[in-house]
């Protein structure tokens, strides 16, 4: 009898051992990001808070709400982080090339936090690719529902028009709330730094991969070949175009 009980629990056994790796695989099966998964949590041990002391303020509130640029851009990209939109790459046709606010990519976490800000990153990306074509030879044809949703065109536009900043993760002061920051080879991906930090005093990291956390401890996990700062008192204001709720309906 003990042993037939034997011969149901073992097989029992591995069949709940496989449903929980699947479970923890389907999890993580749409992270897409290079590195190993690391514990996401939001530091509370006293470190974090004293860590916060070294974040900076922009001396710009473009949108006049009260709150400074990069608070906006932490806040904007924060709201989408908790939204947690669906991991959805596809071309929008309509509604000037916006996914709708549960969906989207990398990419539209960094326009969501410029909204957040009172930019339109969309429109001011398109007017600097008609402007300047010859600053952005990986547009072979212009296309104002796509181009401010892909890495490869952000980059030349933050390389212009923002401060560049080090690539080099070894000091945390150097990395600031509302940072973007683009890892990997090939502009593989593209997020922003957080006004947490991790317990070496490093920003968390908004991003969306579609994995678990849209805010979490990524900044080691992939090499970084971009660093920018938005700082509007040093970009021309022909460059800067506002939000316009009309050009995103819904």
């Amino acid at each position: 009898m003990k042993t037939e009980k034997r011969y149901i629990i073992i097989p029992v056994l591995i069949i709940a051992a496989l449903f929980v790796l699947f479970l923890y695989k389907s999890e993580n099966a749409k992270v897409i990001l290079n590195g190993p998964i690391l514990k996401d949590v939001l530091y509370e041990d006293g470190k974090n808070k004293e860590f916060k002391k070294l974040n900076i303020k922009s001396n710009s509130d473009y949108n006049e709400n009260g709150v400074d640029d990069y608070g906006d851009f932490v806040n904007g990209a924060r709201k989408d982080a908790k939204n947690h939109p669906k991991y959805v790459p596809d071309y929008v046709k309509d509604n000037n090339g916006y996914p709708d606010e549960n969906s989207g990519v990398c990419t539209d976490v960094i326009w969501r936090a410029f909204r957040e800000a009172g930019y339109s990153l969309r429109s001011m990306l398109n007017k600097d690719i008609e402007r300047s074509p010859e600053r952005y030879p990986m547009v072979e044809k212009p296309d104002n529902n796509i181009d401010f949703r892909r890495v490869k065109t952000l980059r030349p536009f933050f390389e212009n028009y923002c401060t560049v900043l080090t690539n080099e993760v070894k000091d945390p002061k150097d990395f600031q709330p509302g940072d973007i920051i683009i890892f990997g080879p090939n502009d593989f991906h593209i997020g922003m730094c957080s006004d947490n930090r991790n317990s070496e005093g490093f920003p968390f990291i908004f991003h969306n991969g579609g994995q678990l956390k849209r805010e979490d401890d990524y900044i080691k996990r992939s090499p970084i070949t971009g660093h920018y700062r938005f700082e509007r008192e040093n970009i021309l204001e022909d460059v800067i175009v506002p939000w316009d709720e009309d050009e995103y309906k819904q």
